[in-house]
């Protein structure tokens, strides 16, 4: 399996799943370049796979990613906190190894351990 989604995070986008009109959404989850590290990542819904795209279905959440994402984002772990400001999905990739200070960006190592070009 490519990514792993904890309990609190599978609950937040079930609720927000509730919101689509569309027989059928996925969640797509991926990266694309920009941010001050040089990748970010990209989070939402779509209503179709691709040729492209890997799917999967991760505690019962339909998943599609880009083929060429896999690799960066292999074993990356999603999840959602709550606290008195609010709440809000949090990333935990093992394949960053630089990342900025909000998160929602960041370098990835390739397979040999190390740093991408982006």
């Amino acid at each position: 399996m490519a990514i792993e989604i904890t309990d609190q995070a599978v609950l937040q986008i079930n609720e927000m799943m509730k919101d689509e009109t569309a027989e059928e959404v996925y969640l797509r989850f991926g990266v694309k370049g920009g941010g001050c590290s040089g990748l970010s990542y990209k989070l939402g819904f779509d209503y179709e796979v691709k040729e492209t795209d890997n799917s999967y279905e991760i505690n019962g959440i339909p998943v599609v990613i880009a083929t060429m994402d896999v690799p960066i984002i292999e074993n990356t772990k999603i999840d959602f906190k709550q606290n008195m400001m609010g709440g809000g999905f949090t990333i935990d990739n093992p394949n960053a190894i630089v990342s900025c200070g909000c998160g929602s960006s960041f370098k990835a190592k390739d397979r040999e351990g190390s740093p991408e070009n982006c």
